[in-house]
């Protein structure tokens, strides 16, 4: 059972409430709908669209869609990346009459074999028609919002000598390089707060994020946290980078542009692996390091060779905080045992109780804006996936465009942060610096 862990350095604040759920929730300004969601005991957010089989967060990244709720209102959030406010009511989705009890659920059970919904009935018309009509009452994820959008965003625009996208150890460090030598930069980052993997391991702690980017900032470096590129358009205005923010829309021009956007946390094959419960490592690990939350007294870290490493520093901080740990590895889980929240994983060996199931596999570079930008990506299994090419100096295939970091195939956070380092320094020599 995840509870918080006393005397943790977290910052939470004083305490409000939220509603999750129906039910009253205590929680703190400073940490995700998520983190107190777990922490208190809720487990189940959603149901998955098709057969209607317990979701709930997976990464703490907001990168799964496993956490979409409807929050005051509404539709499609991510529990993850959004603050806890007083007052927020937080509703699960997809689900009938609650995302804990769903009778849509006997869907998953009807067809446990699985279902192609195109050839669903089609030997008779008037069945036919009729399943039509059910399934497009069903389908879809959320319902329309309460109350009409806001406003369209203020547009600003901003220009730079150097774009930094990604906050992690390799973007921050990157950014403090440029910044130092005199180069105007900005960094984006879509977490509620940079830091990146920083944030979620052990050996490094939050301590370590908030030190990179106060550093970061002193050097000058302009940080955008909870903001997202979402487009490079390089027929406007010479290029430029659309990031959406909180209340705008950055419309970017830079000289130079770095990518550190790091890897996503991926799940691992083995049966009943989207059960909830079954977390990323780098979930659990930020749950433990920069949330101050245990989430589990009995875990199993479902790992493999590449990263063994990394589960064996979060065995140890999750032993150190109290839980019991087995580590195994991936060709030995043979799948979870429970209903709506894990209790169990299957081994050669056999059943191995546990209320949390961690996976430590290798992240998969976050290559999608570099690839837009004209970057070339090749496929490397051992390096997470589609990873970003660069010379020895950080450049990549694309004028003006460089990569660090985990994008550039799995380092870690200390070796991402030096690579960073590097890479910023060398930008900052081949960019002058531009009285815009």
């Amino acid at each position: 059972m995840a509870r918080r862990l006393p005397g943790h350095d977290a910052v939470r604040g004083e305490a409000i409430e939220v509603r999750i759920a129906d039910v009253s929730v205590r929680a703190f300004p400073d940490e995700s709908i998520a983190a107190a969601a777990i922490a208190s005991g809720t487990r189940v957010l959603a149901r998955s669209l098709k057969y209607h089989r317990p979701r709930t967060f997976f990464c703490f990244e907001g990168h799964c869609s496993g956490c979409l709720v409807r929050l005051s209102g509404v539709p499609n959030l991510r529990a993850c990346q959004a603050m806890c406010t007083a007052g927020a009511e937080v509703e699960g989705q997809n689900a009938f009459p609650s995302a804990e009890v769903d009778l849509l659920g006997a869907v998953d059970f009807l067809f446990s074999r699985g279902m192609d919904h195109h050839t669903l009935m089609t030997g008779s018309s008037v069945l036919n028609r009729l399943a039509n009509k059910v399934v497009r009452q069903l389908s879809g994820l959320g319902k329309l919002p309460d109350r009409p959008p806001r406003e369209l965003p203020d547009i600003a625009p901003r220009t730079v000598d150097v774009c930094v996208i990604g906050g992690g150890p390799a973007g921050l460090a990157a950014a403090t390089a440029t910044a130092r030598a005199g180069r105007s930069t900005i960094v984006i980052d879509d977490q509620l707060r940079p830091g990146g993997s920083l944030r979620a391991d052990p050996r490094t702690g939050r301590r370590a994020a908030e030190t990179s980017v106060a550093a970061a900032t002193a050097a000058g470096v302009e940080v955008l946290a909870r903001s997202t590129a979402i487009g490079y358009f390089p027929e406007d205005d010479g290029g430029v980078l659309a990031v959406s923010a909180p209340d705008r829309l950055y419309r970017i021009h830079a000289a130079s542009w770095i990518w550190a956007t790091g890897g996503y946390p991926v799940n691992l094959p083995f049966p009943d692996n989207d059960r909830p419960g079954v977390l990323a490592a780098r979930a659990v690990g930020r749950l433990l390091v920069d949330h101050g939350i245990l989430g589990g007294d009995r875990v199993c870290i479902v790992e493999v060779p590449e990263v063994a490493e990394d589960a064996a520093a979060l065995a140890d901080a999750l032993y150190q905080a109290g839980a019991e740990v087995v580590r195994i590895a991936l060709g030995n889980a043979n799948g979870t045992r429970g209903r709506s929240w894990v209790s169990a994983l299957d081994t050669p060996n056999g059943k191995v109780e546990c209320d949390l199931v961690a996976v430590a596999g290798i992240p998969a570079p976050a290559s999608e804006g570099p690839r837009q930008q004209g970057c070339k990506v090749v496929l490397d299994p051992a390096a997470g996936g589609f990873r970003v090419v660069v010379d020895e100096h950080g450049r990549t295939s694309a004028p003006g465009v460089w990569a660090c970091g985990d994008v550039t195939g799995y380092v870690g956070p200390a070796a991402a942060a030096e690579q960073g380092a590097r890479v910023g320094m060398n930008v900052a020599m081949a960019t002058l610096a531009v009285d815009w």
